[in-house]
């Protein structure tokens, strides 16, 4: 099986990241990392340590969506970089 790869530009990168942006200003982002749990440790955080995390990230192809992001600590955020939250075959 062929690896999972998405040709993604340098412009869609931007328009997502912006997207981003975006939606980290709404009240819907703000009410999810209030609630302080990380989607992928399950731990107790305040609200401030949780950062944004796409699921399938940008680089990958994601979207900056509602469905596509998630509160993450950082831990986890940065444990996870540009994988995607399912096994891909090597």
């Amino acid at each position: 099986m062929a690896p999972f790869l998405v040709e993604v530009t340098e412009e869609d990168i931007r328009r997502e990241r912006r997207k981003a942006r975006d939606l980290r200003a709404t009240q819907w982002w703000k009410r999810k990392r209030a609630a302080g749990v990380c989607h992928h440790c399950g731990g107790a955080f305040a609200a401030r340590e949780l950062t944004m995390d796409h699921l399938v990230p940008i680089i990958r192809g994601g979207k900056s969506t509602k469905g596509n992001v998630v509160p993450s600590c950082k831990p986890c955020n940065s444990a996870r970089k540009h994988d995607l939250p399912f096994p891909t075959a090597s």
